[in-house]
């Protein structure tokens, strides 16, 4: 997928002591050399988890860029179509696999796999509708790629929160504090410099990204509200393991209709370069670890770890594309984002004071 998932309203810190006086009550002096070495492992555990996260993450949005667009695979709809199909695969051989319940069924509700389903056909039509909003963002995020550069993608989908703000009020008549709209100005106002600064603008291109961002931001909304009750509340991968079935069976008749040429362009490219299957194929897996790796790391650190974390990732993507692509960038421009980045920061401060 384009982009990754969107991080859950509710984040899992991890269990462990912060600080000195937490550690002594917690654990007594003989413990404490046992206790320090569980805090490294868990340091050096959630480090390679970020690590994985930037890499399956600015990994997936680079080889997209690279197929649709320096590569000359013009067919984003059938390439979503694949993401999609091996996050259906892929979800459902670690849940078979896996030997925990899912966060989403602890409720003493029969056994084993059985609690993760969905518990009734309205709720199973809920999260087809998000699996619907979800399919339409990434299709259009992928779009957007075969006409801007990654860097300029990155600066407009860090506008999500505004939109998140937008449709929450618009969509479930949620109201923020003054001062947290007040610091989406900045967020907005950055993407208006980047765009007058862009270089290799395109309209069209910047349409798909912007229709992208509102989609990630509407499922975010939407999410609060068809899944809103205890009972029906899923975790992130749960909800993939259902939305990814959902999408192919979008994905798969608009591919027909839209890119009738896809299927004959992968079989020419695969005769020709034996190594397009295998780019294609490590794309679409790494589609389903964006989303895997993303919720692990939501799980094992707090809120606003995982907003600096977030905000990092996005400036080593750009940095790693202009890098990798060569794609011209100006002084305005990187203002631009950098404002957009500075009013994110600004934004989840005044929201987290506001609560």
């Amino acid at each position: 997928m384009g982009q990754q998932q969107e991080p859950e309203e509710t984040h899992h810190q991890a269990a462990l002591p912060t600080t000195a006086a937490e550690a002594a009550a917690l654990f007594p002096a003989g413990a404490a050399p046992a206790s320090s070495s569980s805090s490294s492992s868990s340091r050096l555990f959630t480090a390679g988890l970020v690590a994985a996260w930037y890499a399956s993450n600015i990994g997936v949005l680079l080889l997209n860029k690279y197929l649709l667009s320096v590569y000359g695979f013009r067919f984003p709809v059938f390439l979503t179509a694949c993401h999609m199909t091996a996050c259906a695969l892929l979800s459902c051989l670690a849940h078979r696999a896996s030997p925990f319940p899912s966060s989403s069924s602890s409720s003493p509700r029969g056994g084993g796999g059985a609690r993760s389903r969905p518990r009734s056909r309205a709720q199973l039509a809920r999260v087809a509708v998000l699996g619907a909003v979800f399919c339409a963002s990434v299709v259009a995020g992928n779009v957007s790629l075969r006409f801007l550069p990654v860097s300029f993608n990155q600066a407009v989908g860090a506008t999500t929160p505004f939109f998140t703000a937008l449709l929450a009020y618009a969509v479930a008549g949620r109201r923020e504090a003054c001062a947290t709209y007040a610091a989406l100005l900045p967020v907005v106002a950055g993407v208006v410099i980047a765009t007058g600064g862009e270089p290799s603008f395109h309209l069209f291109g910047f349409l798909m990204c912007v229709a992208a961002t509102a989609g990630r931001a509407l499922k975010t909304v939407l999410q609060g509200i068809l899944l809103s009750s205890e009972e029906e509340k899923m975790d992130s991968m749960d909800l993939l393991r259902y939305m990814a079935p959902v999408a192919v069976l979008l994905l798969l008749p608009a591919t027909l209709a839209m890119e009738r040429d896809a299927f004959g362009a992968v079989a020419a490219l695969a005769r020709e370069d034996p190594s397009f299957l295998w780019i294609l194929l490590c794309n679409s897996s790494l589609a389903y670890f964006v989303n895997l790796t993303n919720f692990l790391v939501t799980k094992h650190t707090s809120p606003l770890t995982l907003q600096v974390l977030g905000n990092a990732k996005g400036a080593v993507a750009v940095v790693v594309s202009i890098l990798i692509f060569r794609n011209p960038v100006t002084v305005v421009g990187m203002l631009g984002y950098g404002i957009t980045v500075a009013g994110v920061v600004l934004y989840g401060e005044a929201k987290k004071r506001s609560k």
